[in-house]
């Protein structure tokens, strides 16, 4: 699942602004809710509480967004001097 976030063009930034945005978007439902709806304290908690939950969801993601960011970077520098190795020995051995 991580891989095909990665390969939409999903980054580890953009998680851990919606984890930022869930618990702006928790206490704001806790405080609308507790505001405007008759049913008390304990339902506005209760929608604070949901909203709140996606939270840590949102900045797990992140987290193995970033290392299979990590990863990738990691596969291509050494891609790159594997290739640049190849072409130096390569060049030893044509006399260059």
């Amino acid at each position: 699942m991580i891989k095909t976030l990665h390969k939409m063009g999903i980054k580890s930034n953009h998680m851990y602004v919606a984890g930022l945005c869930s618990v702006g978007l928790a206490f704001a439902s806790w405080f609308a809710s507790k505001q405007t709806e008759h049913a008390g304290l304990d339902r506005a908690d209760r929608w604070g509480i949901f909203i709140g939950e996606w939270a840590p969801t949102f900045f797990a993601m992140g987290v193995a967004l970033r290392i299979e960011e990590t990863h990738r970077e990691l596969e291509e520098s050494e891609m790159e001097s594997f290739g640049k190795s190849q072409d130096m020995r390569s060049r030893t051995h044509a006399g260059v």
